[in-house]
């Protein structure tokens, strides 16, 4: 094999460079859960009681050691937009809802730290939508099924 610069090669072919196409919502939130899957016993910082806060101060909302701040040291997440650790930033970047941000993040529902392998999860299920559903339905089939059974059994 022959090597070749870039302004070599430009003499006998048109060189472009790549674009990569942007990544998506889910594989954002995959790469998130990654990031925090990595050392899942790890104990990091909530948000101090998102709902309290008036939405122009949630939006600017941090804290030092978060899962907010495992997302921002990612070189990748940061280089397809990621903007800050602060919440308003996250919760663009991420497409998240208040709600799933409030859930995910706030000390009100996981104390005041929690472990990085716990926050996974919840990226995950927010990552998969779908997933919730189909236990949510699955589980009805199942009860559904089994009722005839268990009322002849009891009944």
């Amino acid at each position: 094999m022959e090597y070749k610069s870039v302004e070599q090669l430009r003499d006998v072919a048109e060189v472009r460079v790549a674009e990569r196409r942007p990544m998506t919502r889910r594989e954002k939130l995959e790469r998130w859960a990654e990031l925090l899957e990595r050392d899942p016993a790890r104990r990091l910082r909530s948000l101090g009681e998102i709902e309290t806060k008036a939405p122009a101060e949630r939006l600017l909302m941090r804290a030092p050691d978060s899962p907010l701040t495992i997302a921002f040291e990612d070189k990748t997440l940061r280089e397809e937009g990621l903007a800050s650790d602060r919440l308003g930033d996250a919760m663009t970047f991420f497409e998240m809802s208040e709600d799933d941000a409030h859930r995910l993040l706030c000390s009100c529902m996981n104390g005041w730290s929690m472990s990085a392998g716990k926050v996974a999860r919840g990226v995950h299920r927010i990552a998969r939508p779908a997933s919730r559903f189909d236990t949510a339905l699955w589980f009805a089939i199942g009860t559904i099924v089994a009722a005839p059974a268990l009322a002849f059994m009891f009944g």
